[in-house]
């Protein structure tokens, strides 16, 4: 059985009220075969589907290449230890981290710069199409998901929406790259292909989050903040569309509008 580690914590220094919950943040090794491949700030919860979506969203493993998956303790933090089937640990050295990550960042530890800023690969044209209520009632039914987010106001959170079934899988951290990470690995336990569905976030979008959307096979991504200008050129690139700045009133389309049905509303390239 994994170690038992609550996500969330009660501070009450300096409070005349109930104490406060805080999120929890660990420092988490991702192991491979018996290697540490990174480290990162995380909220220790999901840690299952943390590396089995980490493995997939890199480029080291897809899920069927899996072997097992253990959480050990390991001094103050855990120690996520994945076991590959043969054939998958070749692709390992080419993503080698070399240093902790801190929770914001998705990209830190990566000993190349092509490595770090590599395209992601493309999706094909066509499949999912979404009505403009879809997307925003994908961003609206979002925050009915987040306990940890309603308990501690510290934490993002990453879901999937299928049209005609609603938000059918959400994962939440204190980073949002772990988030997108946690959910890539529970629609792969669940069977959900990437291609069914939107991912959703309450995060602004980075480069990071558009290639790990890319990998998992997504082809819409909505957010609730902005993308920096370097996420939209990899996403145009990539042949995702995304939806940014979304709001149960409105959206605004930064890349391949094409897939979303706008009624009317302006598409913005």
């Amino acid at each position: 059985m994994p170690p038992v580690r609550q996500a969330a914590a009660r501070h009450a220094v300096g409070r005349t009220g109930p104490p406060r919950d805080l999120a929890e943040e660990t420092a988490v090794a991702l192991s491979f075969d018996g290697t540490t491949q990174a480290v990162m700030m995380a909220t220790p919860a999901d840690l299952e589907d943390f590396a089995r979506g980490f493995a997939l969203t890199e480029g080291i493993a897809a899920p069927g290449e899996i072997d097992s998956i253990a959480v050990v303790e390991a001094g103050p933090g855990l120690d996520v230890q994945v076991w590959l089937r043969p054939g998958a640990a070749a692709r390992l050295s080419a993503r080698r981290r070399v240093m902790a990550g801190p929770v914001g960042c998705g990209l830190c530890g990566l000993d190349s710069v092509a490595e770090a800023l590599r395209p992601p690969p493309p999706l094909p044209p066509g499949g999912l199409r979404l009505a403009a209520a879809d997307v925003r009632a994908a961003i609206a039914a979002l925050p009915g998901h987040q306990p940890l987010h309603d308990a501690t106001r510290a934490v993002h959170a990453a879901g999937f929406w299928r049209p005609g079934h609603g938000m059918v899988a959400v994962r939440e951290d204190v980073g949002r790259h772990n988030a997108l990470d946690k959910l890539a690995g529970a629609l792969a336990a669940a069977g959900v292909p990437g291609g069914a569905g939107a991912v959703v976030m309450t995060s602004r979008l980075s480069i990071d989050l558009v290639q790990k959307c890319a990998r998992i096979g997504a082809p819409v991504l909505i957010a609730a903040s902005a993308p920096t200008a370097h996420a939209v050129r990899l996403a145009e690139g990539a042949g995702l569309t995304l939806c940014a700045l979304a709001r149960a009133e409105g959206f605004e389309l930064f890349t391949h509008p094409g897939r979303i049905l706008t009624e009317g509303i302006p598409d913005v390239a």
